[in-house]
């Protein structure tokens, strides 16, 4: 898939499936703007993709910061006239019973997982829509495909950024704008390895291929997605779980 002469942002890109989506898309030819909270951890990506021959730099991100988000976008604007692609793959969670969360945890996971995709999508939106034509991917979860026990809030979240998806699929799609979805399962991430041992092993011995996704694996979807190959594929969610929802 050959994705030169295209922009590409990607939210949360220092670190995960965010760090391999980076990297993939660099890979396919496209220049590619870090963005994430941790700026160091982005610039360590960004190095490693212009070590490797390809093209990015890294600025900072809050997604839960309107002034940040701003920031970022301008940031990009000033290096080029649009993004042809955006992808939303910063994401948070931890895994508690509902009735413990608090109110704060709920205001965070709301944030982080779906108010920060929905402004940064619409941060780059108008460039988007001057060109008549570009990318967006939305990573969601299976969790807001068929819940998850421990992740209510979470997973209420990750369905919103589906809902979120077709929609928005509609509306662009008079613009030439594809907006699609993927959806991962358990990925061997650092946010996973926070999860209790046990849950790990449970979410593990629930997969049909017996073991976690790869980062790299997720990445490929969303290379897919942002590439001409999906061209005529919009308001549509992937799952790259290795069988553990099998949605119709």
């Amino acid at each position: 898939m050959d994705l030169s002469n295209k922009s590409a942002v990607v939210t949360g890109g220092g670190s995960g499936i965010g760090r391999s989506t980076c990297i993939a898309l660099a890979k396919a030819g496209a220049r590619v703007f870090v963005g994430d909270i941790n700026l160091a951890g982005g610039e360590a990506v960004a190095a490693e993709i212009r070590a490797a021959g390809g093209k990015a730099e890294a600025l900072f991100l809050d997604i839960t910061k309107d002034a940040a988000i701003k920031s970022f976008a301008d940031g990009v604007h000033a290096a080029v006239s649009h993004a042809d692609i955006v992808v939303n793959a910063a994401g948070w969670d931890i895994i508690e019973p509902f009735v413990k969360n608090t109110p704060e945890y709920w205001d965070k996971i709301m944030a982080i997982n779906f108010m920060g995709p929905v402004k940064v999508t619409r941060a780059f939106l108008d460039g988007m829509i001057e060109a008549k034509g570009g990318k967006i991917v939305n990573i969601s979860s299976d969790a807001g495909r068929g819940g998850s026990s421990g992740e209510t809030v979470y997973a209420g979240a990750k369905g919103g950024v589906i809902a979120f998806t077709k929609s928005l699929a509609r509306e662009m799609a008079r613009y030439a704008i594809n907006v699609n979805c993927v959806c991962p399962g358990p990925t061997d991430t650092p946010l996973f390895a926070t999860q209790p041992e046990k849950m790990q092993q449970a979410l593990i011995g629930a997969i049909p291929f017996r073991r976690l996704g790869k980062p790299e694996e997720v990445a490929d979807a969303v290379v897919f997605f942002a590439s001409s190959r999906s061209s005529f594929i919009t308001g549509q969610v992937i799952s790259v779980s290795g069988g553990l929802t099998m949605m119709g």
